[in-house]
């Protein structure tokens, strides 16, 4: 049955989501495993199917007003996809319920929230540190960089759920300087959407999604990210950004050790 409990944790991260745009992944997986206690796999495998749930509505706004770059999509899914069935098939060999496993998803899990602190706090200088690089490379190369990425996050999504948002909106400022950012933002949502099915269907069927806990979280959370992104424009980005960056990085290590 719906818990309000859970629904409220919906709530408080769809606010943030709605007020930084940092993926819920890096977010509520945490806290479903911190705070309220589930095994890893059940957080994983729940907030997959939950974030697909919700960057749908996100990827329809943005295909409304034209901010999707399909090719973009089209590239990162070339490697997500195939990179993200591929672990499934590993996880469902193993044994994925097991308390093991559930360390080393945790551990894996709390780097990828380190990285994705260091990258929302420092996106600024890694960008102007990394975009140099790529200058000048021809769109062929380019479109091989982020099929990597692609198979890079797809793997890392399927095992944490964390890294489509901050870490792979980071790198997609790298390799596509000229894009406009809203263009970028709206593309990485539109890939997270078949990337986050495929990963929460392959999760349903290893038996680690609580249906009860999703329809939970989606009660409260599509309210509260409607709020946090009607508050955005008034709530300075130079507090919230340091504030979520110091929260990821304090759980990664919470998870680490």
């Amino acid at each position: 049955m719906i818990h309000p409990l859970y629904s409220l944790a919906g709530v408080l991260v769809g606010l943030l989501v709605g007020l930084t745009g940092v993926g819920g992944g890096s977010l509520m997986t945490p806290l479903l495993v911190l705070v309220f206690g589930f095994h890893p796999a059940t957080a994983v495998g729940t907030d997959l199917l939950y974030a697909s749930a919700t960057k749908t509505a996100g990827t329809l706004v943005h295909g409304r007003y034209g901010t999707v770059d399909w090719r973009i999509v089209r590239r990162l899914a070339t490697g997500s996809l195939p990179a993200a069935v591929l672990m499934l098939t590993v996880l469902a060999l193993g044994d994925w319920q097991a308390d093991a496993m559930g360390k080393v998803i945790s551990g894996i899990l709390g780097a990828a929230l380190i990285l994705t602190a260091i990258s929302v706090f420092f996106r600024q200088t890694i960008v102007a540190r990394l975009t140099p690089l790529f200058v000048g490379e021809d769109d062929a190369h380019i479109g091989r960089m982020t099929i990597i990425l692609g198979a890079i996050l797809g793997a890392l999504v399927s095992l944490t759920s964390v890294g489509a948002g901050a870490l792979g909106m980071t790198a997609l400022l790298v390799l596509y300087p000229k894009i406009p950012v809203a263009r970028l933002v709206g593309s990485d949502i539109a890939h997270a959407v078949p990337l986050t099915l495929i990963a929460g269907i392959g999760h349903l069927t290893m038996g680690s999604v609580d249906l009860w806990l999703l329809a939970s979280l989606l009660l409260g959370s599509i309210p509260g990210i409607i709020v946090g992104s009607l508050v955005a424009t008034r709530v300075s980005e130079r507090v919230l950004v340091p504030v979520l960056a110091v929260t990821l990085a304090l759980v990664g290590i919470k998870l680490l050790v």
